[in-house]
C-alpha cells in the first residue's frame, strides 16, 4: 500500500478489516453469536461503565458489524459510526440523541415518502414536530428555524426526483444557528458524495441501498462527522450533560469528535434495540467492495437511458441532474461530479392510468419498492411509496400522479431502455 492516504477502492475493499487473528481467515468472520465472554470481573465492569471498549453483547455491538461501521466511517471522512437494522431506525436512533420533546426538525420536502411518514407522523408520539423547507430554497430553511429546532435533515440526492441538494449552502445556515446538518446520502454514496466534506455534521445511510447493493440484506449507519461542538450550550443534554446511567459521565468531555456516534449507541441502540444482524453486516461488507464499480456503471447506464426517455413522444418531462439541460445540473456537478447516480423520473403524459400501464408491462425491470438493485427497479410511486400522503404532498415530494421512478441497474444499456421501449409501446 502506499505512503499517503488509500483511494477510495482500496478502503472499500480494506478499511476495518484484517484477517482473522484465530484462523488466518482473510474474509471478515460472521461472528454469529449473542454475547460475548469477559476476561473477569473487572474487565466486565470497565466495559459496562463505558472505561473500555469491547464485546458485551451483539445489540450493542458485534466484531462482524465493526468491521462495517469502520468502513463506512472512512469511506464518508467520518470519525466513528453505528450500523442499525435499517436506514428508517438509523434516523430514529440519530434523532433520538437530539431531540426532547416539543423540539422540532427542519427537513427538505423533497425526501423519501417513507421518511415524510415518519417525521409527520410516528415522531409526533416522541413529542418532535417537523417544519419543512422548500428544497430549492435556502431561505425557506433559515426561515423555519426557531429557538427549539435541534437539526436540519436533507438528503443529498432527493429521493425519487434526484434533486442534488445545496449541502454547502444549507450548512452554512445551520453552522449560523449551531444546529447540526443530518444528510442522508444513500442515494448517492460516499463513491459520488461526501457530505461532511461540504459541511454536514451527521451523515446516514440506508445501506439496504447502494451500499449493499444487491437486494438481499437489510441494514443502516450513522456516521458522526466529527465537528460539532455539543458543548457550546445545554441543547444537547445528552450529549453535553451527566449520564445518570453511567455514574455522571458527560459523553461529550469523555468521548470528544465522536461522542455522538457513542451516544446513539448507548442511549440509543442499548436501549430501543434495532441491532443488524452480523450476517446482515457481513453480506453488506461484501457489496462494499464492489461499490466503485457498480455506482460508476449505474451513472453511465442511467444516463443514457434518461437521454433516450427525453426524446420518447409518450414522455412529457425527464429529471435526471445529469442531463445539461435539468435545472438542478449545477449542483450535480459540484456535489457528484462523478455522475448523477441511478435513480431519477419521469413524467409520462397519460398521468396516473399511463404509470400504472407501465409498471405492469415491463419484463426486465422489476417492479417493486426498493432502490440500488444490480438489478433494474420502476416503481410508480404515487401508487406505492408515496399512496399515504396527500395529492399535494406527493407533488412537493416530486412524487405526483404521472411521475415514474426508476433504478437503473448494470445490466447492458441498450436491454434496459428495449424493455422501457416495449413496455410505453403498450401504455
Amino acid at each position: 500500500m502506499s505512503e499517503g492516504a488509500p483511494g477510495f477502492s482500496t478502503l472499500a475493499i480494506h478499511a476495518g478489516a484484517q484477517p482473522d487473528p484465530a484462523t488466518g481467515a482473510r474474509a471478515t468472520p460472521i461472528y454469529q453469536t449473542t454475547s460475548f465472554v469477559f476476561d473477569d470481573v473487572d474487565h466486565a465492569a470497565s466495559l459496562f461503565g463505558l472505561q473500555a471498549f469491547g464485546n458485551i453483547y451483539t445489540r450493542i455491538t458485534n466484531p462482524t458489524t465493526a468491521v462495517l461501521e469502520e468502513r463506512v466511517a472512512a469511506l464518508e471522512g467520518g470519525t466513528a459510526a453505528l450500523a442499525t437494522a435499517s436506514g428508517h431506525s438509523a434516523q430514529l436512533l440519530a434523532f433520538h440523541a437530539l431531540m426532547q420533546p416539543g423540539d422540532n426538525i427542519v427537513a427538505a420536502k423533497k425526501l423519501y415518502g417513507g421518511s415524510i411518514n415518519q417525521l409527520n407522523h410516528s415522531f409526533k408520539s416522541f413529542g418532535w414536530d417537523v417544519k419543512w423547507a422548500e428544497a430549492d430554497d435556502l431561505s425557506a430553511f433559515e426561515s423555519a428555524i426557531d429557538e427549539s429546532t435541534k437539526a436540519i435533515f436533507i438528503e443529498s440526492v432527493a429521493n425519487p426526483g434526484g434533486v442534488v441538494m445545496d449541502i454547502a449552502g444549507i450548512s452554512a445556515i445551520a453552522k449560523a444557528k449551531r444546529i447540526p446538518l443530518i444528510v442522508d446520502n444513500t442515494m448517492a454514496s460516499p463513491y459520488l458524495c461526501r457530505p461532511i466534506e461540504h459541511g454536514a455534521d451527521i451523515v446516514l445511510h440506508s445501506l439496504t441501498k447502494f451500499m449493499g447493493g444487491h437486494g438481499n440484506s437489510m441494514g443502516g449507519i450513522i456516521v458522526d462527522g466529527g465537528s460539532f461542538d455539543w458543548s457550546a450550550d445545554d441543547r444537547y443534554p445528552l450529549l453535553s450533560q451527566p449520564r445518570p446511567e453511567y455514574q455522571g459521565m458527560v459523553l461529550h468531555e469523555t468521548f470528544g469528535n465522536f461522542a455522538f456516534a457513542i451516544a446513539c449507541r448507548v442511549l440509543g441502540l442499548r436501549d430501543l434495540g434495532p441491532a443488524i444482524s452480523p450476517f446482515n453486516a457481513f453480506m453488506i461488507l461484501n457489496g462494499i467492495e464492489t461499490l466503485p464499480l457498480r455506482m460508476q456503471k449505474h451513472c453511465d447506464n442511467a444516463l443514457k437511458v434518461a437521454q433516450h426517455l427525453s426524446s420518447h413522444p409518450k414522455v412529457s418531462w425527464v429529471s435526471y441532474a445529469a442531463l445539461p439541460d435539468d435545472k438542478h445540473h449545477a449542483m450535480q456537478q459540484k456535489y457528484c461530479p462523478k455522475g448523477g447516480g441511478a435513480v431519477f423520473t419521469f413524467g409520462l403524459k397519460g398521468g396516473y392510468d399511463a404509470g400504472v400501464g407501465l409498471v405492469s408491462n415491463v419484463q426486465l425491470f422489476s417492479h417493486l419498492a426498493n432502490i440500488g438493485d444490480t438489478r433494474s427497479l420502476i416503481i410508480h410511486p404515487a401508487s406505492t411509496t408515496h399512496r399515504q400522503l396527500s395529492d399535494a404532498q406527493k407533488t412537493a415530494a416530486g412524487a405526483g400522479p404521472d411521475v415514474v421512478r426508476l433504478s437503473i441497474g448494470i445490466e447492458d444499456a441498450e436491454d434496459i431502455i428495449a424493455d422501457l421501449d416495449q413496455a410505453l409501446a403498450q401504455v
